[in-house]
Formats: structure tokens, C-alpha cells, sequence
């Protein structure tokens, strides 16, 4: 399994933005070797919040046909030369190979 893992700061109070986005529907629901994607927002008291994005792929050569695909690049190109909204603040995004998954045991 393969993991990428989105890290979007935002300014307080607009964390919810970034998770209407990132939740609604799209293409990446539709290619093959997609598992599943979970939206998460740390828990803060005030100032800045983070919402954490985990895309989970059967493997890496997946994520990279993803990568690669007409689709996911025309998305990109769309939004080339648009400015970031203004309540983020900074994305980091970090990529992962699963080693070993822990279930339940019954």
C-alpha cells in the first residue's frame, strides 16, 4: 500500500473550507488502485488549524499512473496562474510506503 498525506495550514476558522473541498466528489474516486481518501482537522484551541488529507493507493505504481493521468494534470492546469486562497497558509505533502497494518482480532 501506498500513502500520500496532505498537510494544509489554515488561518483560524477556515479549516471547514478546506474540508468541503477535499470532500466533495471528483475523478480520483474513479482510478484504479484507489482505496480511499480520509479528511481529518487537528484538534485546536485557537490560531492556526490544519486539515490532513491521507490517499491511500493499492500501491505506488498506482499513485503514479494517478500522477500521470490526463485527468489529474488538466485539473492542474486549470487552476495555473490562480492565486491560493488567502486563508492558506502553507501545504506540505509527504509520501509513504505501508509496511505493516494492524487489525482487529477476533
Amino acid at each position: 500500500m501506498f500513502v500520500q498525506v496532505r498537510r494544509i495550514q489554515v488561518t483560524e476558522g477556515n479549516s471547514d473550507q478546506v474540508v468541503e473541498r477535499f470532500s466533495k466528489p471528483g475523478i480520483i474516486e474513479e482510478q484504479e488502485g484507489f482505496i480511499d481518501s480520509t479528511i481529518m482537522v487537528k484538534d485546536v484551541r485557537r490560531g492556526e488549524e490544519e486539515v490532513v488529507i491521507q490517499i491511500r493507493w493499492e500501491s505506488e505504481e498506482y499513485w503514479k499512473q494517478w500522477e500521470k493521468s490526463e485527468a489529474h494534470i488538466a485539473g492542474h492546469k486549470a487552476n495555473l496562474g490562480k492565486p491560493k486562497p488567502e486563508y492558506i497558509i502553507q501545504t506540505d505533502v509527504s509520501k509513504y510506503h505501508v509496511k505493516a497494518v494492524k487489525t482487529p482480532q477476533n
